[in-house]
């Protein structure tokens, strides 16, 4: 019991400490390795979201979904370098770079593979990996743009490395227990409905700052 009260603390503490520095991240215009982002999806209006939540139906694994809040810290995604590679703190991400989004809260990886969606049957989008937030290649999203680096005034597309599929939003939602949260799902063509993403509230590391409380975030940057 002790431990979950320090723990709860601590997350309080993070967050508000990374409110504190969303001002100075205002500076970059870039995405940068090592970016504690929201994301949001530009036709829905809805931020990338996952929480402790499974599916019910195909993998079983961590629910991903859309809200359209702005303040809730289940919503916030750390960039990395895809497992076994490294970048720089504070690099731009270019255009065509695989990368990994890693879920603040549960330290899983947005992840994909050939299992169905739960409401619209397209392919599934989950969270996956261990304790120290490591998983497998369905865990690798490539940054699809047309500029020569990720912008954050700019809509950019995530493709799926194994599978091919993009990030999407369906345009349905689910009911208990997680009532109004919107699908996350992979389609198979970009120029499909709900495709686009773009960075939102975060913090923006420039080069060689440091994560506040960083040693809560397990990363090899």
């Amino acid at each position: 019991m002790g431990f979950t009260i320090i723990y709860n603390i601590f997350i309080v503490i993070f967050f508000v400490t990374l409110q504190l520095y969303i001002c100075q991240g205002a500076k970059s215009e870039f995405v940068t390795c090592g970016t504690i982002l929201k994301i949001m999806n530009t036709d829905l209006r809805l931020r990338l979201h996952s929480h402790d939540v499974k599916y019910g139906s195909g993998s079983g694994q961590q629910s991903v979904t859309a809200v359209d809040v702005t303040d809730d810290s289940n919503s916030h995604w750390l960039v990395r370098p895809v497992m076994g590679e490294t970048c720089k703190r504070g690099e731009p991400i270019k255009c065509n770079t695989n990368i990994r989004l890693q879920h603040i809260a549960t330290k899983k990886n947005l992840h994909s593979h050939y299992f169905s969606s739960p409401l619209s049957g397209n392919q599934e989008v989950s969270c996956y990996g261990d304790d120290d937030g490591e998983g497998d290649s369905g865990d690798n999203w490539t940054v699809v743009c047309n500029n020569d680096y990720w912008r954050r005034d700019t809509p950019v597309k995530f493709k799926h490395v194994d599978t091919g599929a993009f990030l999407a939003g369906s345009g349905r939602t689910f009911g208990r227990p997680i009532s109004g949260q919107g699908e996350i799902v992979g389609v198979s063509s970009q120029y499909g409905a709900y495709t686009d993403w773009q960075a939102k509230e975060g913090l923006f590391i420039h080069p060689g700052e440091l994560l506040p409380h960083q040693h809560a975030v397990h990363t090899e940057l």
